[in-house]
């Protein structure tokens, strides 16, 4: 889908999550009608319960105690709304916690839980694992900080012209295009005993050592693009690993509530993309790209320090059948039978179809590099100016994670996908006007005219790439939840790198360069008409994912890890 200088884009020198997409082994039968809470009048004297059907205005199945859940497989999903997929609904009235599930010790897993039970955000417990989730996407969105940095380095320091600067941000991208290794890696080799805190530690020091050296000894256009290919490997490895996670627990769920953790995980990087985003065009007016750099290597550091909220048993000695060396045959063996897994899954047509539509949507040529030195060089647009269109365009990303949890996530994709191309492709038009200057005609002014471009474009990018998530998680199966996911990003993410080249390809062509700016116009109006390409492929898509049977199903099937 081409994409424009400052609109949404899934891919980029700084790579903010492909993001950056959806991860369920034990489930548990919960039998139950639509619960409610009867209303109660406020006491401090406390008297003797009585038995629960006796004290419920309506009827509730309770589960079993055979059924009942333990604490540590809390679900991912839960939600206060949601108290038919739980086994308690909890209220408290002047601090009392009232259960509507009996028996001591549902009380005490209930008094443990209940800072996180009554705290919800997109529609998802905010519980230990949600919130380290959460907070790596905070960080792949607060590390935009440098990405105006970068764009300035490589174009005033390095003096690099639009073509070799899209060509790098191609080349930074590679690590996002072997994401099913780290996923199998992350799957089948426990690191210290663990399949998910220790990478996540990992990849937080990866990313402050090579912000480290961006702001220290990087001083050719070489040196750069290893060290941004050494921050992109970073936050694609983490990204693999908090995937994962998402995907054991939103695999089995309902479209409604996968779009609603993806909402809390894409709302949580647009929101990291807020805090950084003003800062990050004032600092490099202020102090430079390098001092930027330099604050840029603290915040990988995050990620490393949430690693200890993630709830993971630990794998000892190879009894298990975990703890695998490299060398050892019982990492080919494994090697063998998840490669073997993975082939079966991918050319099943209900995978490959929708992944290879993905695919070319993503693979449209993009102009971003020849706008950016239009509006810098050309337009004369300061480093301050473009860290508040940033905040705006994040804000709009915000906006368009809104927009797809309150209205479009029960909407089939293939409406999705038609309305917001073809509104995309049409708004992406007056880019022309910009580079023209026909804006000016009207009053309007360029900083004005490109604020509202880029807060229309991108909301109507994010809530188009948002079903995109929901689709790949629902795709993959038990047991290697994030090789088949990876596998399934680095494909989409391959058709944003290609997409990235053909735009480079074209802009030197068209005989853009920092300088020259004649056939501009042209080249945003042919990568805007390549994002209709795809569409009359719409038909490999899904017909519908919406939840099937939701209102005659009673039973409902939760998966907790």
């Amino acid at each position: 889908m081409a994409s424009t200088y400052l609109a949404y884009s899934s891919i980029s020198i700084l790579p903010s999550r492909t993001p950056p997409l959806l991860s369920s082994p034990r489930s548990s039968q919960i039998h139950c009608g639509p619960p409610s809470l009867p209303a109660r009048s406020r006491r401090r004297r406390k008297s003797r319960r009585k038995p629960l059907e006796n004290d419920m205005s309506v009827a509730v199945s309770i589960p079993k105690p055979s059924h009942r859940r333990e604490r540590s497989d809390e679900p991912f999903l839960d939600t206060l709304n949601g108290g038919g997929r739980g086994e308690m609904f909890t209220t408290e009235v002047e601090g009392e916690t009232t259960n509507a599930a009996s028996g001591s010790s549902g009380k005490n897993a209930m008094r443990k839980r209940r800072h996180f039970t009554s705290r919800i955000c997109f529609g998802v417990e905010l519980s230990p694992d949600n919130v380290a989730v959460a907070m790596v996407y905070f960080v792949q969105g607060v590390l935009g900080l440098a990405r105006l940095a970068v764009s300035f380095y490589l174009k005033d320091d390095l003096h690099l012209d639009p073509a070799e600067t899209a060509v790098i941000s191609g080349f930074s991208s590679l690590p996002w295009l072997v994401k099913p290794l780290y996923g199998f890696i992350s799957d089948s080799v426990p690191l210290f005993g663990y399949r998910r805190r220790s990478y996540l530690v990992l990849s937080g020091l990866l990313g402050a050592l090579s912000w480290s050296l961006m702001a220290t000894f990087v001083d050719s256009k070489y040196s750069a693009a290893f060290c941004i290919l050494l921050g992109s490997l970073s936050v694609a490895f983490s990204d693999v690993v908090v995937d994962s996670m998402v995907v054991e627990r939103a695999r089995g769920e309902s479209q409604s509530m996968s779009g609603s953790l993806q909402s809390l995980c894409w709302g949580s990087s647009a929101f990291g993309g807020i805090v950084s985003s003003y800062f990050s065009g004032s600092l490099v007016d202020a102090y430079g790209v390098r001092f930027v750099f330099g604050i840029t290597a603290l915040l990988p550091l995050i990620t490393s320090a949430v690693a200890v909220l993630v709830k993971e048993q630990r794998v000892l000695g190879p009894i298990q059948g975990q703890n695998l060396t490299v060398a050892g045959p019982g990492f080919l063996e494994s090697s063998k039978q998840h490669i073997a897994e993975l082939w079966d899954a991918v050319k099943q047509p209900k995978v490959f179809l929708p992944t290879l539509f993905i695919f070319l949507w993503q693979a449209t040529p993009q102009s971003d590099s020849a706008m950016f030195y239009f509006t810098t060089n050309k337009l004369g647009f300061t480093p301050e100016f473009l860290g508040r269109v940033k905040l705006v365009t994040s804000v709009a990303s915000l906006l368009g994670v809104g927009l797809y949890n309150g209205f479009l996530k029960n909407v089939p994709l293939r409406k999705i996908f038609l309305a917001t191309t073809i509104l995309g492709t049409s708004l992406g038009m007056t880019q022309v006007f910009l580079i023209t200057g026909l804006n000016r005609k009207f009053s309007i002014s360029d900083e004005w005219f490109a604020i509202g471009d880029s807060l229309i474009l991108t909301v109507l990018g994010q809530a188009s790439f948002m079903p995109v998530l929901v689709l790949a998680a629902k795709l993959c199966p038990e047991g290697m939840e994030a090789t088949l996911f990876a596998t399934l990003m680095s494909i989409s993410n391959g058709g944003s790198v290609l997409g990235g080249l053909i735009g480079a390809g074209l802009t030197q062509l068209f005989g853009v360069t920092k300088d020259s700016f004649d056939n501009l116009a042209f080249l945003v109006i042919l990568c805007n008409l390549t994002s209709l390409l795809p569409l009359p492929l719409l038909g490999l898509l899904p017909k519908d994912t919406s939840d099937v049977n939701s209102e005659e199903n009673v039973d409902i099937e939760m998966k907790s890890s």
